[in-house]
């Protein structure tokens, strides 16, 4: 009997659960969701399919929340509660609003000190343009909140509205703490002001803390070291702290979730027991991708993925079919050019660094590029589809 070829490569589909709640056996709950999703659909699992759960409702399972008390009597233990210099966070309601509340509970004074022009992330506090018109160096030159206003006034974000500088200072002053506010982009600018520092930049996180204790801040705390055990039966993260964490409600953060190494395990098994495939899990959280309009790099988390299956160690290896379609075998066309092409893809070396037929290819990691692929697919608002399955993934022109 002749096979029918396959037309279709990739597929990502969002798969709605019911709402997760604390305690939820959430390996049979997603399990069950992609199974019904297959029957009402109309479409099978295969080997190499890639079910993808969001961090969020893998925390919410876990119950793993932290309030802003919790988080201010480790801030007072860690730092010693006098006047305490909060460097480089990003700047987000979401992100690290309620962070604030809680280090500004643990501390008498807080010197804030926020990089410019943006964040790291990319959120703009002021353009490049007006930096270079003020005739300010931003690698070099420490603002105070006064010459601040006067080179650049007031700055709204443009896709929230808020004046972060503002928003930040009066949230600081309303959990009953001083707050001074200044404006580098070195590490070592802060210590004319505080010599015990949380730095709460994400990615450059052990470089800032190298540079502040080299050279002499009494204590460095990065935010993966806040919350990293329980504080009076608080949830925690071991790796991560409050590194990942989304505001719950005005007075707790949700976690990064913990340990869920089991959890793709259990479901990967879950699913080889109901239908003898072997597919592979990832709990994700922010894509990795950068907006053009809004300058916002994505990644907030301290990773795409916190916790993967074997199979998606690694990065893709690929040939780039127009490199070979132009070069190589640019005198062929038709059935022969799709042979030779086929032929390639089905010889091709285990590892392609170097090789020029897969230069433009995306030499990232599997997790990162899945679960891009994923939070685009689920999205943070009310689609309702916090695992995604991913189909087809693994495929080539071959298959």
């Amino acid at each position: 009997m002749e096979t029918k070829e396959r037309r279709v490569g990739t597929v990502s589909r969002g798969i709605r659960c019911p709402i997760i709640r604390q305690g939820d056996d959430l390996a049979a709950i997603v399990t069950d969701s992609v199974l019904e999703a297959a029957q009402y659909e109309g479409f099978e699992l295969r080997d190499k399919d890639v079910i993808s759960i969001t961090e969020s409702i893998v925390a919410r399972a876990q119950g793993n929340y932290a309030s802003v008390d919790a988080i201010a009597e480790d801030v007072r233990n860690k730092l010693g509660g006098g006047t305490v210099g909060v460097i480089f966070p990003i700047l987000s309601r979401n992100r690290f609003a309620i962070c604030l509340r809680g280090i500004a509970k643990g501390c008498k004074k807080i010197v804030l000190m926020l990089s410019y022009p943006s964040d790291e992330v990319g959120n703009e506090l002021v353009s490049l343009d007006k930096i270079d018109e003020a005739g300010v160096n931003p690698y070099s030159d420490v603002l105070s909140l006064e010459r601040y206003r006067e080179l650049f006034g007031e700055n709204l974000h443009p896709f929230t509205g808020v004046d972060y500088v503002a928003y930040y200072g009066d949230l600081v002053k309303e959990c009953g703490a001083e707050v001074e506010i200044i404006f580098a982009n070195q590490p070592k600018a802060i210590l004319d002001y505080a010599d015990c520092v949380i730095n709460c930049d994400i990615h450059t996180r052990a470089r800032t803390k190298r540079i502040l204790l080299n050279a002499g801040a009494k204590v460095v705390c990065s935010l993966d070291d806040i919350l990293n055990a329980p504080v009076n039966g608080s949830g925690c993260n071991e790796k991560y702290g409050l590194l990942g964490s989304n505001k719950s409600t005005e007075d707790t953060v949700k976690l990064f979730p913990r340990d869920c190494q089991q959890l793709v395990l259990d479901i990967q098994k879950n699913i080889l027991d109901k239908t003898g495939k072997h597919v592979e899990v990832m709990v994700y959280g922010d894509g990795a991708f950068k907006d053009p309009q809004g300058k916002i790099w994505e990644l907030a988390d301290p990773v795409v993925s916190p916790a993967f299956t074997d199979g998606l160690v690694g990065t893709p290896n690929e040939l780039k079919l127009k490199y070979l379609a132009d070069n190589d075998f640019k005198d062929l066309s038709g059935d022969a050019l799709k042979e030779a092409i086929s032929q390639s893809i089905r010889e091709k070396d285990g590892n392609l660094v170097g090789n020029m037929a897969s230069q433009g290819t995306t030499p990232r990691q599997l997790t990162d590029l899945i679960g891009s692929l994923c939070d685009l697919t689920s999205g943070s608002g009310d689609k309702g589809t916090p695992v995604v399955l991913v189909q087809g993934y693994f495929d080539n022109y071959t298959n």
